[in-house]
Parts: C-alpha cells; sequence; structure tokens
C-alpha cells in the first residue's frame, strides 16, 4: 500500500491482514509507535486472534530483543539514553529479519527483552518454520533515518499506532512508577531520554499503511 495511512479498528486490522496473507507463505508487519502507545499489548492481541482456530500461525517478533548490553551502552556513554535509536543493534536486528523473510521457512531464534531485569535473552523465543504471519513491533520500524528506513522492504505491511502526547506522557509515567521511580529520578528519566524518543518517533517516522488509535486503551 502507499499513500495516506488507512484508519483502521483492531478487528478491521486483523482481517485486513489475514486476507493479505493469503496466498502467501509468509508475512512480516511492522507495528509501530512511539513509547507508551502500547505496541506489546496490541501486537498480543492482534496475533491471539490471528491464531484462532489455527494455533501457531502468527507470533510476535520484538525489536527490544537488540537492545546493547548495558555493559556497552556504558562503555559508550549512551546507558542515560537506553532505548533511543543508537542503542539497539540495527545490523543485527536487520539481518534476523531478513533470516524471517526467507522462504521455505526454518525455525528461528529471537532475542527477548526482560524488562525487569533490563537485560535481552538471546534465543528467548522461537518462530517456528510453520509461522505464516510475524508481527514485528517496535519504536523505529518505520523512522526516516539512516540504517532505520532500510528496513522498510523487509514489511510487507505497516501499522502506525497513534496516541496523543499527553496520553503517551501518562502512560509512560504509569510505567516507571510501577518500577519504584518517583520525584526526581521519574523528572530525569522522562525528561532526558523517554520523552526525546517519543518525539523523534512522533515527528519523524514514515507513515504506515494503516494507523490504529490506541487513545482509549492501552491496545
Amino acid at each position: 500500500m502507499s499513500g495516506a495511512m488507512v484508519p483502521v479498528t483492531l478487528e478491521g486490522l486483523v482481517v485486513a491482514l489475514r486476507q493479505a496473507a493469503e496466498g502467501r507463505e509468509r508475512l512480516v508487519v511492522a507495528l509501530a509507535g512511539p513509547p507508551g502507545v502500547g505496541k506489546s499489548t496490541t501486537a498480543d492481541r492482534i496475533v491471539e486472534r490471528l491464531n484462532e482456530g489455527e494455533p501457531g500461525r502468527a507470533a510476535v517478533f520484538p525489536m527490544d530483543g537488540f537492545h546493547f548490553d548495558d555493559v556497552v551502552l556504558n562503555e559508550r556513554g549512551h546507558r542515560p539514553r537506553k532505548g533511543a535509536p543508537f542503542t539497539f543493534d540495527l545490523d543485527g536486528f536487520a539481518a534476523t529479519l531478513q533470516r524471517l523473510r526467507t522462504v521455505p521457512a526454518r525455525d528461528v531464534a529471537v532475542p527477548v527483552f526482560d524488562r525487569s531485569i533490563e537485560i535481552a535473552r538471546a534465543g528467548g523465543r522461537i518462530i517456528a518454520g510453520k509461522t505464516r504471519i510475524i508481527v514485528v513491533e517496535g519504536n523505529y520500524l518505520l523512522l526516516d533515518e539512516p540504517g532505520w528506513r532500510d528496513l522498510g522492504p523487509l514489511f510487507d505491511v505497516t501499522v502506525t499506532l497513534v496516541a496523543s502526547e499527553a496520553v503517551l506522557e501518562a502512560r509512560l509515567t504509569e510505567r516507571w512508577r510501577g518500577f519504584g521511580l518517583e520525584g526526581e529520578a521519574m523528572v530525569t528519566k522522562m525528561e532526558g531520554n523517554d520523552l526525546p524518543n517519543m518525539r523523534l518517533v512522533l515527528r519523524n517516522s514514515l507513515p504506515g499503511d494503516y494507523a490504529l488509535a490506541t487513545d482509549d486503551n492501552r491496545a
């Protein structure tokens, strides 16, 4: 697809993805949006719906598994900006996407980020060769910057998740409170990293084929 983003509901998107997958051995879908927009929750809901009646048809591939380790970030002086585009192994992520696009498909192990310990676990998830629809979720999948924009040809369908800045900021604040951050530590985390990352995505991303609003819920 091309041109303006097509507004869609979750159910409408599921229908569109089922139709797009017809006649294909594998469909790769990008689910992009700023921090706090609900990418992980939405990806899980989409895959759950796609798998109804056909378990294993769809799977989630999270970009967050490609965070550089804190050891690397500390060496580079980037630890305070963890989560910014330059703190991800973009080349490794792109190479894994290429493997997932290869048909006939084989089982592929992918890393998964464990937020509770701030570490990416290698081989944390297996995407089976029989999986026909892969929902890739991440902040920067549609970022219009060198390297990131080169991911475009690896996606068959692109979806932008949309929410207001006020909603995004409220969700991010709630998230960090859940991890015990308050007061000055919260302000430093938000103003020094999360909000700049959020604004970068909002202002410098390519449009998706579809736009799915998440203002009213965590979807």
